[in-house]
């Protein structure tokens, strides 16, 4: 129930007259290039998901706002 060998040369046949022999080969090359591109993506995909994800590691303390630290400070004596 599958494409036959007759039916695939039909296929190419009709594809080949459709789109000129000049015009298919730029198509086969842009389609191998599509192929290679996503193959690249695929892997680099599986090595980001195999590898931690890294820390970033902050230098120096927090900015610290006044108006925050004056709400907190409100709230906390609120509270008790």
């Amino acid at each position: 129930m599958g494409i036959g060998m007759r039916e695939l040369v039909i296929i190419l046949l009709v594809v080949l007259v459709v789109f000129g022999a000049k015009k298919l080969r730029t198509v086969g090359s842009d389609l191998g290039h599509a192929v290679r591109g996503f193959k690249k993506a695929m892997s680099e995909g599986e090595e980001e998901q195999n590898t931690p994800p890294k820390q970033i590691r902050s230098e120096g303390t927090d900015a610290e706002f006044p108006e925050v630290a004056k709400k907190s400070d409100t709230k906390s004596e609120r509270s008790t």
